[in-house]
């Protein structure tokens, strides 16, 4: 537990969390997940009304409890480990913590900059993921990770609104968003609250690119907390295909280079049929990520996960595959036709030859 104090000073109440999140695989088998690990079932988030809406997975990641461990500063973590469907395994850790606005923008800082998560983190999934090898579906070699910093105050001195906290503690605010020990500048300081959402009078999300602050109940917090967690693990997905796709089109690229004339045209079959295999996997790999959780009649929660994305930079390495994918079908679409020009030819020299042999052997037959 991580004790923030300083006398004299309002005292607030919450949890940091850290998602640690790694792409190591093409696909999860969950069927064979779920028969392997130690699971507990995820929880439906709830949501800000009473209406029968919520957030809703397609396929439900398999949750298996992470051993707590101690930092070097001997705050103790505990937290949980999810497998999602599209080869994502996210780790979750949290401490509670109890002090005053000050300090907790010493903590934010130093949880930002200071201590490298991923490296912790890291040695225990491949822990845990070698023993589940028959539930990966074309492993990676090496792993692109992301990681994010959640902030939730549960209980502030006095219970102020979320417009009292942001007039008064604005600044602060801002400072844990960014993780900065030093004072913001006024316009830095509303550039981070325009990223500001609230459902109720008294509930309060921030989102920053690396970091959020929530002022919200437990349960309340737990749907921000969800779609943050899925926000990073599609930037994550979007990372992963944006870098396989610039290595397709330098290798194609190459190969064009390569391949000039009228004979080289016939090997671009086999080269534009792997490109068109590459390129249906990402399509369906795409839309399996993009399409793993849906919003039934909760706008709350689609406006949140709209604000989270946008501020992670999921729409932009989304446009990056997008545009990269009809580079790669255009490309395709050269090479085909190269290769149904070269056959042409081929074919047409073919005829010609074969009617140049049969005017040999006709006139050779004729009498001079």
């Amino acid at each position: 537990m991580s004790t923030l104090s300083s006398p004299g000073l309002p005292p607030l109440n919450g949890s940091v969390l850290v998602l640690i999140q790694f792409a190591v695989c093409d696909e999860f088998r969950l069927d064979l997940l779920q028969q392997t690990v130690s699971t507990r079932t995820l929880k439906q988030p709830s949501m800000k009304h009473s209406a029968p809406a919520y957030v809703r997975y397609r396929r439900p990641p398999v949750i298996e409890p992470l051993e707590a461990f101690l930092l070097e500063s001997g705050e103790r973590l505990e937290g949980e480990i999810k497998y999602y469907d599209y080869g994502v395994v996210s780790v979750i850790v949290q401490s509670h913590f109890t002090g005053n606005w000050e300090s907790l923008v010493h903590l934010a800082s130093r949880w930002v900059w200071d201590i490298d998560f991923a490296s912790r983190v890291k040695p225990i999934v491949q822990q845990k993921l070698a023993r589940l090898a028959n539930a990966m579906v074309r492993p990676y070699s090496s792993w692109l990770s992301e990681d994010y910093f959640i902030f939730h105050v549960g209980d502030a001195n006095g219970s102020p609104s979320a417009a009292e906290l942001a007039g008064d503690h604005g600044l602060q605010i801002a400072q844990v968003v960014r993780g900065d020990r030093l004072l913001l500048s006024e316009r830095e300081c509303n550039e981070v609250l325009q990223s500001q959402i609230s459902y109720y009078a008294n509930d309060l999300a921030v989102i920053g690119w690396n970091a959020a602050f929530l002022y919200d109940s437990t349960a309340g917090a737990e749907t921000a907390i969800q779609l943050l967690e899925y926000a990073n693990s599609q930037l994550l997905e979007f990372r992963h295909y944006d870098e396989i796709l610039t290595e397709i089109l330098d290798g194609v690229y190459d190969s064009l280079e390569k391949k000039k004339g009228i004979l080289a045209r016939w090997r671009l079959a086999r080269s534009a049929t792997n490109l068109h295999t590459v390129l249906l996997d990402i399509v369906e790999l795409t839309e399996r990520a993009d399409n793993a959780i849906k919003f039934l009649s909760d706008m709350f929660a689609a406006r949140l996960y709209k604000l989270a994305a946008a501020k992670v930079g999921v729409p932009d390495y989304k446009d990056l595959v997008a545009k990269k994918v009809k580079i790669a079908e255009d490309l395709y679409d050269y090479m085909v036709d190269q290769f149904n020009q070269g056959r042409t030819f081929f074919l047409e020299a073919t005829v010609v030859i074969i009617l140049l042999i049969e005017l040999f052997y006709l006139f050779k037959g004729r009498p001079m």
